[in-house]
């Protein structure tokens, strides 16, 4: 289904941080900034909701992970400066897979009147797709900017937007929201 906006979608940007974006993905991590950087600009000059999310460790107790053990640096952890955060941003700090879960981000959407989320950032099969299937959960209409996400692999990025998507959400591209937030 191709995505549409409702009246109050906010724009989640999952983990384009430095500690991630310096990891080899299937897609140019460079690409996927630019790519939500211009989505955040868009979004804030319509006044709508911005997310910027990091992720600072992993959730406690005992579990396999390729993730660098917690507590990671500062500076790893610390978003990418293209993103240009804004005071009215809302900036979530995650330990685990999805940004719901263990944060207030389910509060701080409520609070502004979001009622979708259109998502991006990396990695397209973890943070991405386990925050999205949180907000399915949740009630929030759920939008996927394919071409700003990737993942380290393209066989993982290929299954969530093929197989996982279209089951909770629309999909599009950066033009197609660009230009649907232009009609707002």
């Amino acid at each position: 289904m191709p995505l549409t906006l409702d009246a109050m979608p906010a724009l989640i940007v999952i983990d384009l941080q430095n500690g991630i974006v310096a990891i080899p993905t299937a897609h140019p991590a460079g690409v996927v900034v630019e790519r939500c950087a211009r989505l955040a600009r868009a979004f804030r000059e319509r006044r709508l909701p911005v997310v910027l999310v990091n992720v600072a460790g992993r959730a406690p107790g005992r579990t396999e992970s390729t993730m660098p053990p917690s507590p990671l640096s500062a500076e790893w952890s610390e978003l990418v400066p293209e993103l240009d955060p804004q005071p009215d941003d809302v900036r979530i700090t995650k330990r685990r897979f999805g940004a719901f879960l263990g944060t207030t981000l389910h509060a701080e959407l409520q609070r502004r009147g979001a009622t979708q989320i259109v998502m991006t950032g990396i990695s397209t099969s973890i943070g991405v797709e386990s925050t999205a299937r949180s907000a399915y959960d949740l009630g929030y209409n759920v939008g996927f900017v394919v071409d700003a996400m990737t993942d380290r692999s393209g066989e993982n990025h290929r299954h969530s937007i093929e197989n996982v998507f279209p089951r909770i959400g629309e999909v599009g591209v950066t033009t197609d929201v660009l230009k649907l937030l232009a009609l707002q």
